[in-house]
């Protein structure tokens, strides 16, 4: 990790292949230490550039995903200026982001875009692992889930609303990521230069990113993933699922066999009592000290933001307040929030929602793409062969729109309860075209840090697996 960071400070290098590192909410740098070492243990010096972005760190990450953006993409602008001063220019870009670090990362690309560096660099590799490109509301009707969505966003300042989808972003009166996610907007453009588009997404026990929003989702096939058998890549078993054959639905059980389960998660429950008892005491009083902290973070959050938007905050801001939009310019958790979030089950939606959604903004929900569910999203081929008959049949059944998850078996999910605007971000970013990778993580509960191996600890061997099949299958120098 030291010596990943050191890379632009030594003036002997010759790589003209930059690749930038950015974390997530709450990170640092030394969250991508595995990743960073990695990267340089597979590349040398002579070959790869390593930049772990640092200014966005810490309680900084509160201050939204468009300060922040703009943070580093100055830092890859100076590190761009100060290796070509040192004879060393760059010809080709790379950006992977982690968490929130990814859509911080398509930020920043999408400035520099605009800013003319994609003329002069070949943007290469875009890679996000366990990054919620959907935010992270969560996909529950109700007053309770409405107001869980209200609190979860304004406990965390600019990147609280932003991530909930309650914010307003500047004159465009729309959610950041749905501008984010605008077709027309510099952001998709500068998304679209990159030659590979990969991203990595949990299946199970990630409590910071559901599934549907790091795998740009509609439904969730591994929602009960008891009733499911798993399909890997061979040669990453059992840990990198095979996108296009991604599962197999159980043989029924009988009826010994269900009881056996049940009792066996009662002696388990039974088993965590004195646990729960410990919980109902320790929560209140830590959530309260989140809520206090999560309180001061906010205040000195809006304070940066206000010299950052004055231009006392170190950057020269109007070479970054330039138009989103391209084609038509417009009016230029862990921690607490993480036991929520996975204790939630989804909703979906009804065969009321799909028949009254007649406008343009509702047509996501009715027209489900082939690229949803578990499969990748870049081959028209695929299109074409996932398409419906010209009469479809429905079970009677059915309370829900189905989507079918590509494989031989052709297996049908219900739609998630996700917002409009939430339906329009995976359209948009399904028609650019992403690599999608989902991975099975078994050892640890914990496994938004274990993808990454955020941190050496027991379990976390499988994000090794991940970061070699990116290495080895996804990345190109």
């Amino acid at each position: 990790m030291e010596e990943a960071e050191r890379t632009l400070n030594q003036g002997q290098r010759k790589a003209d292949h930059l690749c930038v590192l950015v974390h997530g909410l709450w990170g640092n740098p030394k969250h991508l230490s595995y990743l960073a070492t990695t990267l340089r243990e597979t590349y040398p010096e002579e070959e790869l550039q390593i930049l772990v972005a640092k200014r966005n760190s810490d309680s900084f990450t509160y201050d939204g995903i468009d300060l922040g953006g703009e943070r580093v993409a100055h830092e890859i602008e100076d590190a761009l200026e100060e290796l070509a001063r040192k004879g060393q220019p760059i010809k080709k870009l790379s950006m992977v982001g982690y968490s929130l670090g990814g859509l911080v990362a398509r930020y920043a690309m999408g400035l520099l875009y605009s800013k003319g560096w994609f003329d002069k660099l070949e943007p290469v590799n875009f890679t996000t692992f366990a990054s919620p490109h959907l935010g992270v509301r969560t996909p529950r009707r109700g007053y309770q889930s409405h107001l869980w969505n209200i609190l979860g966003g304004n406990t965390l300042s600019s990147s609280g609303r932003q991530l909930f989808l309650i914010d307003q972003f500047r004159d465009t009166k729309r959610p950041l990521l749905s501008v984010l996610a605008d077709p027309n907007s510099i952001f998709i453009k500068a998304l679209a230069r990159f030659k590979h588009r990969v991203l990595y997404a949990n299946i199970v026990n990630d409590r910071s990113a559901p599934y549907y929003t790091t795998y740009i989702s509609k439904v969730d096939p591994f929602d009960d993933i008891e009733s499911i058998d798993v399909r890997y890549l061979k040669g990453y078993e059992p840990v990198i699922v095979d996108a296009n054959e991604p599962i197999e639905l159980k043989e029924q059980k009988d009826t010994s066999q269900i009881y056996a389960r049940v009792l066996n998660t009662s002696r388990n429950f039974i088993s965590r009592l004195p646990l729960f008892a410990l919980l109902t005491v320790l929560v209140p009083v830590g959530s309260v000290v989140f809520l206090i902290n999560s309180g001061v973070q906010s205040i000195r959050s809006q304070q940066r933001i206000r010299l950052h938007e004055a231009g006392k905050a170190g950057i020269g801001l109007g070479s970054y307040r330039i138009p989103l939009m391209v084609e038509n310019a417009r009016s230029a958790v862990e921690g607490a929030f993480e036991n929520y979030t996975a204790g939630q089950h989804p909703e979906y939606l009804h065969d009321s929602d799909e028949e009254a959604a007649g406008s343009d903004e509702h047509q996501a929900i009715t027209t489900p793409r082939p690229s949803n569910g578990v499969a990748t999203t870049d081959s028209s081929a695929d299109e074409e062969e996932e398409k419906p008959s010209e009469s479809p049949s429905r079970p009677s059944t059915t309370t829900a729109p189905l989507i079918r998850v590509r494989s031989r078996h052709h297996h049908e999910f219900p739609t998630l309860a996700l917002s409009p605007e939430q339906f329009s971000m995976i359209d948009a970013l399904d028609a650019v075209g992403i690599k999608k990778y989902p991975v099975h993580i078994h050892k640890v509960g914990h496994s938004h840090a274990a993808i990454i191996v955020r941190r050496q600890a027991k379990g976390f061997e499988e994000g090794k697996v991940v970061v070699k099949h990116w290495l080895d299958e996804e990345f190109e120098i």
